[in-house]
């Protein structure tokens, strides 16, 4: 153990975003308020694909698989980014049906004659089918269409050659549109089985940041220490269940200078944060990260302003045979001049880890700092090197 209807409507989408590789119509958002209809139904990573039968070998079908179903590497065995059904329909009550998924992509050549591409033209206006055809847009993310809590995404283009390029070179917009909505699912079912917003207030109140808690977890080590002449604090939070052990740490510090800031460097202060406050039950035992066996995957964005490097991969205990995924941000707040990593990680040898990882990055996506943090924390204990 670790301590611690097919019938055309005219221009139903009112506007569309262009770009190079695709152009976005997003249909109006209907809100929860006086919203009646029924919730999409489906698991959070299930999509569903609605072409027709004798296309579900095509270009366009590999180039969603190869998009969509892709595998992740950066777990302990991997996983598909999306489980995916294809499925077709012969008329309006097979077709409603599959209008109650969760997730849905409905793909085919804009010309083509069958079923599916008579309901993607359905759905779009004459000015947007020539667009199509002349090879300016492809894509038409949906939200909320049939029934609500559903994501919905119309792909089509002039050829199946030409869909499946469209896919294949848009790959990391299409699925990052999904993976948005992905997380907010899970903040959902994470959440709304309990929070612990005392814990909450508690850390904005004495630390100037905060992350939404779930009702079972519960804060262990919180401290500052001194290395080489620099104060830095340090602050973990587990949720251990008989075979699901999970843990949360954060570091932090005031600098202003981040010029040292890349992947290496927040991989090797990762290894050797973790060396000093996640061990294992044998003296010479603690958590690292498994650079030989599987990738080690940073990617840039920004968290409420912040400029934010998230980490995914998988760790390992030295001298012992337990591993697991893991989940780790880097941001920095320029208002306060603080740097903070943060990370989820698990060790649960009888489950899948894709869930859980889709967990902590939704979970972890709730970091926030005080702009306005001046305090010091001089009340908590110092632990010397």
């Amino acid at each position: 153990m670790v301590k611690r209807n097919f019938e055309r409507q005219d221009n139903p989408m009112k506007s569309f975003i262009k770009t190079t590789l695709l152009l976005f119509i997003v249909a109006a958002w209907v809100g929860c308020s006086g919203d009646y209809r029924q919730q999409a139904s489906g698991a959070i990573d299930h999509v569903v694909v609605v072409m027709d039968s004798t296309q579900f070998h095509s270009q366009t079908a590999d180039a969603i698989r190869g998009t969509f179903g892709r595998w992740i590497q950066t777990l302990p065995n991997p996983e598909p980014l999306f489980d995916l059904s294809f499925r077709d329909f012969d008329n309006n009550a097979q077709l409603n049906q599959l209008k109650k998924f969760k997730n849905i992509i409905v793909a085919a050549p804009i010309d083509d004659s069958t079923n599916t591409a008579r309901f993607i033209r359905a759905l779009l206006s004459d000015k947007v089918e020539q667009q199509v055809r002349d090879g300016k847009v492809f894509a038409f993310p949906l939200q909320n269409k049939w029934y609500k809590n559903q994501w919905s995404l119309l792909l089509t283009a002039p050829s199946d050659s030409a869909l499946a390029k469209q896919i294949n070179n848009s790959e990391e917009t299409l699925t990052d549109n999904l993976m948005e909505k992905t997380f907010v699912r899970w903040r959902g079912q994470v959440y709304d089985r309990g929070e612990k917003t005392q814990l909450e207030d508690s850390l904005w109140n004495e630390h100037g940041w905060k992350i939404r808690v779930q009702h079972d977890w519960y804060k262990n080590v919180d401290t500052m220490y001194t290395h080489n002449g620099e104060t830095a604090h340090f602050l973990t939070m587990d949720r251990q269940l008989p075979s699901n052990d999970r843990w949360f740490w954060i570091w932090w510090k005031k600098t202003d200078d981040i010029s040292y800031l890349s992947n290496d460097w927040i991989n090797a202060k990762r290894d050797s944060l973790m060396e000093k406050w996640v061990r294992g039950t044998r003296d010479s035992s603690y958590v690292t990260t498994d650079y030989k066996h599987y990738p080690v995957n940073t990617t840039s964005f920004k968290l409420n302003g912040n400029l934010t490097y998230e980490t995914l991969g998988v760790w390992h205990m030295t001298h012992d045979a337990m591993a697991g995924p893991f989940v780790n941000l880097a941001v920095y707040d320029e208002d306060t001049h603080r740097l903070f990593l943060l990370e989820f990680d698990q060790f649960a040898p009888k489950y899948k880890k894709r869930r859980f990882v889709r967990q902590f990055r939704a979970m972890i996506r709730t970091f926030q700092s005080d702009s306005t943090w001046t305090g010091n924390n001089n009340n908590k204990p110092m632990a010397k090197e």
